[in-house]
């Protein structure tokens, strides 16, 4: 099954979504490219995808940041209302069931890089160049970036690759934690690929409860993240996934998961 809108094409075939950015020649990420992702995104929520890769089809980036050319325009009531509508798609990139995993080459910057923030797994090429440098335009990051970031990273390194704009490679970006897998040019959405069929394969319920259990135990206490882990495990006992996965395992064969 395919679906195209101008910047935006989605295909989602074997259980997999993959969802290309072609918006050339960076892959800026304007008004109406993001309007599109958001069709994209509803899309896949929409199926029965189990499992996403978020890739971009430019030669050059996977997203170069926002459109900049908007910027001398903003007022304080619709700058609001422009970071509001990038924070809502991001939000629903992350919150939904199916993993997203991001493939990284060439420039993500700024937005570009809040986008891949928002994904669940970053696999980015060692040529990558990843920053957010909103700070030398005399903004900050406003699509969830420094938020995002130092949940990932960490607050000092947060500040240091935010309040300085520095740009990072693909190996840097992982010894930063920035991103969780560093592969050759050209490799990146093989890999991510690759990453989403292994984890299509798994049941889909318990990959939705484990990310689910991972996403919100962050904001909790540690015994509340516990007790949130429990009621995830309670509810996958006595599913049809579960008997599945189990007989499969004592049978010694590739179980066939339904997601019930």
């Amino acid at each position: 099954m395919e679906k195209q809108w101008k910047s935006i094409h989605l295909e989602m075939d074997n259980l997999i979504g993959v969802i290309t950015i072609d918006h050339q020649p960076l892959n800026v990420l304007s008004d109406a490219v993001l309007g599109e992702l958001e069709k994209a995104i509803a899309a896949i929520h929409d199926s029965d995808m189990r499992a996403v890769v978020l890739r971009s089809a430019s030669d050059k980036a996977f997203a170069a940041g926002a459109d900049i050319s908007q910027f001398p325009e903003l007022t304080k009531m619709n700058g609001i209302e422009l970071v509001e509508k990038g924070k809502r798609i991001f939000d629903k990139l992350t919150e939904g069931k199916a993993p997203v995993i991001c493939a990284v080459h060439g420039l993500a910057l700024g937005a570009g890089l809040e986008l891949a923030l928002a994904c669940d797994i970053r696999i980015a090429e060692k040529t990558a160049k990843l920053g957010l440098p909103e700070t030398g335009l005399g903004i900050l990051p406003g699509y969830g970036g420094t938020q995002r970031l130092s949940r990932l990273v960490g607050p000092g390194k947060a500040k240091e690759l935010v309040l300085s704009g520095v740009w990072l490679d693909g190996k840097e970006a992982y010894e930063a934690r920035l991103v969780e897998r560093v592969v050759p040019a050209g490799r990146a959405f093989e890999e991510a690929y690759a990453l989403a069929g292994n984890i299509a394969a798994k049941g889909p319920l318990a990959v939705a409860y484990a990310k689910e259990a991972i996403d919100e135990g962050l904001d909790l206490s540690f015994s509340e993240a516990q007790f949130l882990e429990t009621r995830m495990f309670a509810k996958l006992i006595g599913t049809s996934d579960m008997a599945e996965g189990v007989q499969a395992f004592i049978e010694k064969r590739k179980p066939g998961f339904i997601g019930k």
